[in-house]
């Protein structure tokens, strides 16, 4: 009922509870089995949440129904990766310029935290790949925009299956994990010099090299050749 969409948003912050039932019914002019039918539809799209014994409270932003989405696709289809990956090109290439611009010194140091965990990770994949999401999580955050980070979160979980797929991939063609670990790091030194076509660059080539790599992982664990073309990579 768009009504009541509107009065949570228009009148509620964050966490806060709704009015009852029938002083919500009373204030919109309908019944409290409408209110009530209402309530659990903002329900199933996180828009409140609703606990047994408790009134409807606004919910945060969540991220996990559009994570979700990706999720399914990917395990109906790992070719479905290959499509992802334009996503992470529209996103990140963007964010790597804005952070360039806009991140301050808690991101910065944050990235600089996530690289090293990259370097410590020694033969630990799964160390490696948290450490991964955390460097673009908080390249994410440095770029300033919270609608960016907020979808970069929620693709956390199907990008990390791409990475351990792209990971495999790049060590079948003879790549190495510090390979990995330098793109990385090329894309933070042009974010610390303050240059927006220099990081997006960067991150162009990053996800350049993710798409060979994906596509070899792709060949060798499904059995197929991923036909999807890729972008020419930018120059710095």
């Amino acid at each position: 009922m768009e009504q009541l969409e509107d009065l949570v948003f228009g009148e509620f912050e964050l966490g806060a509870e709704l009015p009852s039932e029938s002083d919500l019914a009373a204030q919109l002019g309908v019944s409290r089995l409408t209110v009530r039918e209402a309530t659990k539809a903002l329900q199933a799209r996180g828009l409140v949440e609703i606990r047994q014994g408790r009134r409807p409270v606004v919910a945060h932003p969540n991220a996990g129904p559009i994570g979700d989405f990706f999720i399914a696709a990917v395990r109906r289809d790992p070719r479905r990766l290959m499509d992802l990956l334009d996503v992470r090109r529209a996103l990140e290439m963007h964010i790597a310029s804005l952070a360039a611009t806009h991140a301050g010194r808690a991101a910065i140091s944050a990235m600089e935290m996530a690289l090293a965990g990259m370097h410590a990770a020694g033969d630990d994949t799964y160390v490696f790949h948290e450490a991964d999401i955390q460097f673009h999580e908080s390249l994410a955050v440095g770029a300033g925009n919270q609608m960016l980070s907020f979808l970069i979160e929620a693709l956390e979980e199907p990008l990390r299956a791409s990475r351990m797929r792209s990971l495999n991939g790049h060590i079948a063609r003879g790549g190495t994990v510090n390979d990995v670990i330098e793109q990385h790091a090329r894309i933070l030194e042009r974010i610390k010099a303050r240059d927006p076509k220099g990081a997006a660059a960067a991150m162009s080539a990053h996800l350049e090299q993710t798409a060979r790599d994906l596509k070899a992982a792709l060949a060798l664990t499904v059995g197929i050749e991923a036909s999807h073309p890729t972008q020419p990579t930018a120059q710095t």
